[in-house]
Protein backbone atom coordinates (compact mmCIF):
# COMPACT_ATOMS: atom_id res chain seq x y z
CA UNK A 1 0.00 0.00 0.00
CA UNK A 2 2.70 2.56 0.78
CA UNK A 3 5.25 1.31 -1.64
CA UNK A 4 2.00 1.82 -4.73
CA UNK A 5 1.28 5.57 -2.67
CA UNK A 6 5.29 6.43 -2.71
CA UNK A 7 4.93 5.33 -7.04
CA UNK A 8 1.71 7.46 -7.38
CA UNK A 9 3.30 10.50 -5.89
CA UNK A 10 6.55 10.30 -7.61
CA UNK A 11 5.43 9.89 -10.84
CA UNK A 12 2.32 12.32 -10.16
CA UNK A 13 4.88 14.94 -9.19
CA UNK A 14 7.53 14.20 -12.51
CA UNK A 15 5.07 14.75 -14.31
CA UNK A 16 3.77 17.72 -13.03
CA UNK A 17 7.35 19.16 -13.15
CA UNK A 18 7.50 17.93 -16.96
CA UNK A 19 4.15 19.82 -18.00
CA UNK A 20 5.16 22.82 -15.89
CA UNK A 21 8.64 23.12 -17.76
CA UNK A 22 8.45 20.95 -20.89
CA UNK A 23 11.66 22.61 -22.07
CA UNK A 24 13.76 21.68 -19.27
CA UNK A 25 12.14 18.04 -18.29
CA UNK A 26 10.20 15.02 -20.45
CA UNK A 27 9.02 12.46 -18.57
CA UNK A 28 7.94 8.99 -20.39
CA UNK A 29 6.03 5.78 -19.14
CA UNK A 30 4.41 4.72 -16.24
CA UNK A 31 4.53 3.80 -12.57
CA UNK A 32 6.46 0.65 -13.26
CA UNK A 33 8.82 2.20 -15.76
CA UNK A 34 9.63 5.79 -16.35
CA UNK A 35 11.78 7.59 -18.57
CA UNK A 36 13.10 10.99 -17.76
CA UNK A 37 14.97 13.38 -18.98
CA UNK A 38 16.07 16.69 -17.70
CA UNK A 39 16.57 18.57 -14.80
CA UNK A 40 14.34 17.40 -11.76
CA UNK A 41 13.23 20.11 -9.17
CA UNK A 42 14.52 17.91 -5.72
CA UNK A 43 13.35 20.30 -3.19
CA UNK A 44 9.64 19.73 -4.92
CA UNK A 45 9.74 15.96 -5.27
CA UNK A 46 10.86 15.60 -1.52
CA UNK A 47 7.95 17.57 -0.79
CA UNK A 48 5.57 15.45 -2.11
CA UNK A 49 7.56 12.37 -0.99
CA UNK A 50 7.13 13.62 2.90
CA UNK A 51 3.93 14.50 2.26
CA UNK A 52 2.75 10.95 0.59
CA UNK A 53 4.33 9.28 3.59
CA UNK A 54 2.77 11.50 6.14
CA UNK A 55 -0.44 10.66 5.05
CA UNK A 56 -0.52 14.06 2.92
CA UNK A 57 -2.82 14.69 -0.36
Amino acid sequence: MLEEKLKESIVGELKRQAANRPQALRVEGSSEELVVNGKIDLAELVMVIAGSVAGGP
